[in-house]
């Protein structure tokens, strides 16, 4: 069986849409999936083995300029229908989504109007299935896929189908050591400066080299000042996805707050806590082996808002994030990591 996935981001999203594909391939020996994705998220779905092809688009880039960029799009339309599949799942259940799946060769599957986040995309399914809302992300795309294909869904087994010996070890780093995930788009998602120095500290005077990664100027500025904490606190070069799967796939463990690089850590299986206020770990939570979500004890937390709102007396900004300082952070880290 032939199938395409549709999903074209974000990082966490694409991530989110692994187990699914490892269900399915338990359930269907024969299956092998062709997937279209943001072309700066392509190394994720080539980490599983049951992809066969990548149909790279970029519309973060098009939308900009969508007359420049026609010849593109064109062209990844015609990539798209260069194949007969036997089923197409959009597992986004967006507008844009569903702009790629209308123009694919097969039948087409995707969540119903009352269960995708834009109905409109529904229109372009022939076979709309039910979801329900409020579960995790995660169970949401197993289910669609499940009900998709024919077979049955279980919780249980959640696997992202990565092979750690498919990946190589980082040569460059000195063992052991933790990766500090601090970057993140909210504000709100940000845990406090503060705490992570403190948690530099932790760390290396125990022995741990800490990395440091980085995709903007400001989060690269970050780094630095948090590299200044110790010598054994590093800033890692700019690195493409796959090299930070590679990197998080070997560290012994990994802190960070709600971002796309913490789910490549739990797709990883690496031990590692996340930290949650402003968002939901119930809903997009985390979610793998030795992998611990720590939401903030806080009355407007989760408040699902990007600047935090709270006007009272606070010593740390945002403020839920002062019910889990750094020596709880380390705490549930060391306890993970001896596990």
């Amino acid at each position: 069986m032939k199938v395409l996935i549709v999903k074209t981001s974000s990082l966490g999203d694409v991530i989110h849409t692994l187990p699914a594909l490892t269900d399915a391939a338990n359930a269907i020996p024969s299956i092998s999936f062709d997937w279209v994705v943001e072309d700066s998220f392509q190394d994720i779905p080539k980490l599983h083995s049951n992809v066969s092809k990548v149909i790279p688009v970029s519309v973060r880039r098009w939308r900009k300029k969508l007359w420049k960029y026609r010849g593109e799009i064109k062209m990844s339309i015609r990539n798209i229908q260069e194949r007969e599949y036997d089923v197409v799942i959009d597992a986004q259940g967006l507008i844009k989504s569903a702009f790629f799946t209308r123009y694919a060769r097969g039948e087409k599957y995707g969540l119903s109007r009352t269960s995708c986040r834009e109905p409109l995309a529904a229109m372009a399914y022939q076979h709309k299935i039910d979801v329900a809302k409020g579960q995790h992300a995660i169970f949401r795309v197993r289910q669609l896929f499940a009900k998709s294909l024919g077979y049955g869904f279980s919780s249980e087994n959640l696997s992202y189908g990565l092979n750690k010996a498919g990946m190589s070890e980082p040569r460059l780093l000195d063992a052991p050591y933790l990766v500090f995930l601090h970057g993140t788009t909210w504000v709100s998602k940000h845990w406090p400066d503060e705490y992570w120095k403190e948690l530099v500290l932790l760390a290396t005077s125990n022995g741990l080299n800490v990395y440091l990664p980085w995709g903007s100027d400001s989060e690269k500025e970050r780094a630095n000042e948090l590299s200044n904490m110790s010598d054994k606190a590093h800033v890692l070069e700019k690195s493409s996805v796959k090299e930070l799967a590679e990197i998080l796939m070997y560290a012994n463990g990994v802190v960070g707050v709600d971002s796309g690089l913490a789910h490549l850590t739990a797709a990883c299986g690496t031990p590692a806590v996340t930290i949650y206020g402003s968002t939901s770990a119930k809903l997009t939570g985390t979610m793998g082996q030795k992998n611990l979500c720590l939401q903030t004890e806080f009355d407007c937390s989760p408040c699902l808002k990007k600047q935090c709102g709270y006007t009272g007396v606070s010593d740390v900004k945002p403020a839920c994030y002062r019910t889990l300082n750094a020596d709880n952070v380390w705490q549930k880290l060391t306890t993970l990591m001896a596990g």
